[in-house]
């Protein structure tokens, strides 16, 4: 009888297995420009485990992409033991000037994919440059509100909030953040990460 107790605490003690999580995105969460572990996703990781949340991130970030493009390879960058999607798209759409129109589709599509794999989503907003006018950045900045609200997803209002225009914590080019510069965007994005996950944790069957 004396051995029951000791299985019970084994099991209690028995670790959660860790979130499975894909950051779909462009070239902001590829790590552009820096060494792997400065990464946007490993530092992520890194920040969570530091919290006690264990996850098993994939960097699926690829310079360039558009929001279409992240919907042409959506299938093979998304593993189907995949638990939790950060949507990271649509900042090349808006520095080439991209109909908000096709962005919106990718996007929705995107979201409207992940829902049927079961899959959760955090949405990233991108905000547009100022170059192509307002009408143009009312209708490209309301895509990310729009589409949260639409597929009952979280949103986080601006990727780079904190990091966009602030010349030290952005590369030569002025748009690819740093080293500090994605640790700054890991520590305000963090809290609703940790949000999202836990929500994640808390569905899981």
């Amino acid at each position: 009888m004396a051995a029951a107790p000791a299985v019970a605490d084994s099991a209690a003690a028995a670790p959660t297995r860790p979130i499975k999580l894909v950051v779909l995105g462009d070239s902001l969460s590829a790590g552009y420009g820096l060494p792997a572990a400065a990464a946007f996703p490993v530092r992520l990781q890194k920040a969570l485990k530091s919290n006690g949340r264990e996850t098993e991130i994939i960097n699926a970030g690829v310079s360039g992409d558009t929001a279409s493009g992240g919907l042409g390879r959506l299938d093979w960058s998304v593993p189907a033991d995949t638990e939790a999607v950060i949507l990271e798209l649509g900042a090349n759409d808006a520095l080439r000037g991209t109909d908000p129109k096709v962005t919106r589709a990718a996007l929705d599509e995107i979201l409207k994919r992940l829902k049927s794999r079961n899959i959760k989503v955090l949405l990233c907003g991108m905000l547009a440059p100022p170059n192509y006018g307002a009408d143009y950045a009312a209708q490209f900045n309301a895509i990310y509100p729009d589409l949260a609200k639409t597929y009952a997803v979280p949103l986080y209002p601006f990727f780079l909030d904190g990091v966009a225009t602030i010349a030290n914590l952005n590369q030569a080019d002025g748009l690819h953040p740093t080293a500090e510069g994605v640790d700054t965007v890991v520590n305000n994005i963090l809290p609703t990460v940790e949000a999202f996950l836990g929500t994640v944790a808390g569905q899981r069957s």
